[in-house]
C-alpha cells in the first residue's frame, strides 16, 4: 500500500506565505512525476505544480512566480512553497505521486488525503 501524507496549509492572510508538503511511504519502488493540484468550492480540480524526478518542473501560469515546487528524492517528499497568497488561492491542495510500487511494476498515480489553504484577512 502506497500513502501520501500531506502536512502544513491553514490560514494566511493576503500576501502572506505558507508551505504544504506530501510524504510519499509504504510498499514503493519508485516515485516518479509529484505534483499538487487544488479544488476550489464549486470549481474543478486544477494542476498547481509537478515536478518529475530529474526535477524538471511545471507550474500553472496562475501560480508563476509565486509557488515553487520542490522534491527531495531521499525521503519521498515533495514541498509547495506559496508566496504572494491571495483569496483566490483558497482551495483544498491535493498531493499527487506517480508510484510503482515494484521494479516490474508500472507506474500508477497516487492522491493525497488533501489539505485546506485559505487565504483570507
Amino acid at each position: 500500500q502506497v500513502r501520501l501524507v500531506e502536512s502544513g496549509g491553514g490560514l494566511v492572510q493576503p500576501g502572506g506565505s505558507l508551505s504544504v508538503s506530501c510524504a510519499a511511504s509504504g510498499l514503493l519502488f519508485r516515485v516518479y512525476t509529484m505534483g499538487w493540484y487544488r479544488q476550489a468550492p464549486g470549481k474543478q480540480r486544477e494542476l498547481v505544480a509537478d515536478i518529475s524526478t530529474d526535477g524538471k518542473t511545471n507550474h500553472a501560469d496562475s501560480v508563476k512566480g509565486r509557488f515553487t515546487i520542490s522534491r527531495d528524492n531521499n525521503k519521498n517528499t515533495v514541498t509547495l512553497q506559496m508566496n504572494s497568497l491571495k483569496p483566490e488561492d483558497t482551495a483544498v491542495y491535493y498531493c499527487t505521486a506517480d508510484v510503482a510500487r515494484t521494479i516490474l511494476s508500472s507506474p500508477k498515480e497516487h492522491w493525497g488525503q488533501g489539505t485546506q489553504v485559505t487565504v483570507s484577512s
